[in-house]
């Protein structure tokens, strides 16, 4: 009982803390919201990944405001930010880096690329080749760069949103497992509805649209908010929750889902890392200090739809990784 009370009463006072701490990310909605429409989801993702210290991947056809989500949120955000625009004769250098001879000194420096930044854009990263993706999985995951032998850290915050069009096109490539499970979400962003349609119509039909978008917070507060964080309450009913949607993706028949034939690889342990973080991170943005297995529920289609695939026997069925995560979501019983 005392544990309890304490417990408790730590939730409380963390709660109080979050309420304090979240209100600059609440402005960058608002700022970002002065340049996007009809995108709420978009952008409550973003945060998440900024964060959680996830990495973003946005899918959507051209023309849906990807890139202008990423920039807007960058503007938002007093910190370093790079647009890398993604082509199929981008090489690893032109993204890390390089050495540079010079030749009064007989000496070679180290000459950094734009992937020395804290928010990154990669614009259709699926039209970059094989090396340059290679390249990007260092920077992704172990937060550093390689350079001639010499290892540099990236700054902090680091993060990654990526966009790529889901229509096939001369000059893509398809991104390998390993590079898509190093996103922590997986973002399809769709057509905005009729009304939504009208209000882009009066903000964008002219010929000079611009939008001023002010800075509402720092890097300093990005990582403060990041340690409240680390200290959200994950009680064990809600932990047991979170394993059971991952293993359900692995060993379906445990859990009484048919789908063992058309799942070929399910989520690895990164995927229950990447859930449990990403909605500690959906409870600060609600103010708490605590995670409820609504959060988990809210966030696990997009940190689960990328790291499924499956086999031939469901796409034969026209059956998709997103089909089948949301099959395992009605199905699992949340506590």
């Amino acid at each position: 009982m005392l544990q309890e009370n304490n417990t408790r009463e730590r939730i409380n006072e963390l709660t109080h803390e979050i309420q304090k701490q979240n209100a600059p990310f609440q402005a960058i909605v608002e700022q970002v919201n002065h340049v996007l429409v009809g995108q709420e989801k978009l952008v409550h993702r973003m945060l998440i990944g900024l964060l959680a210290n996830g990495h973003l991947l946005i899918e959507g056809v051209p023309g849906l405001a990807k890139t202008t989500a990423v920039a807007s949120l960058a503007k938002a955000i007093n910190t370093g930010f790079q647009r890398l625009q993604f082509t199929p004769d981008l090489l690893p250098a032109d993204l890390i880096g390089t050495q540079v001879y010079r030749p009064q000194d007989q000496t070679f420096v180290v000459q950094k690329g734009p992937i020395f930044s804290n928010l990154i854009l990669a614009d259709e990263i699926n039209r970059a080749p094989a090396k340059v993706q290679s390249a990007l999985l260092e920077a992704m995951q172990e937060r550093q760069v390689t350079i001639g032998g010499e290892t540099f850290p990236l700054d902090n915050p680091f993060l990654v949103m990526a966009t790529q069009n889901p229509v096939e096109q001369e000059g893509t490539y398809q991104l390998p497992e390993a590079q898509t499970d190093r996103f922590m979400l997986k973002v399809i962003v769709d057509y905005p509805n009729r009304d939504e349609e009208i209000r882009i119509l009066q903000r964008m039909s002219r010929t000079s649209a611009k939008f001023d978008i002010q800075p509402v917070t720092t890097p300093a507060e990005i990582l403060a908010a990041r340690e409240l964080i680390d200290e959200i309450y994950v009680d064990a009913k809600v932990q047991n929750y979170v394993v059971d949607l991952v293993m359900a993706t692995r060993n379906p028949e445990a859990y009484g889902l048919p789908l063992s034939e058309l799942i070929q690889f399910g989520g690895s342990p990164r995927a229950t890392i990447n859930l449990t973080l990403a909605a500690k991170a959906n409870a600060f943005l609600a103010g708490r200090g605590y995670v409820t297995p609504a959060d988990v529920k809210e966030i696990a289609l997009d940190v689960l739809r990328h790291r499924i695939m499956v086999t031939y026997e469901a796409e034969a069925e026209e059956r998709t990784s997103e089909s089948i995560v949301t099959e395992i979501l009605n199905h699992v019983v949340a506590p």
